[in-house]
């Protein structure tokens, strides 16, 4: 018996309608796509700032603190 809460009601997943389970799925597949592309982010934003760095260093003079890509 599978329960989920919702706005503080508490509710067995079995007893829903097909529908009901198949918007539960949708709410659920989102929410995992969600992290996934969140923690994509987080990914390419570390390398963006790995390549800032390297960019940086291998610049003769750089003395600024911002590089702005237009």
């Amino acid at each position: 018996m599978s329960k989920i809460t919702i706005d503080g009601a508490e509710y067995d997943i079995d007893t829903f309608s097909q529908e009901a389970k198949s918007q539960l799925a949708s709410i659920q597949f989102v929410d995992n796509e969600l992290a996934r592309l969140q923690a994509t982010v987080a990914a390419m934003q570390t390398a963006r700032n790995a390549y800032v760095v390297a960019l940086k260093n291998s610049l003769p003079s750089f003395t600024g603190d911002t590089i702005k890509l237009s």
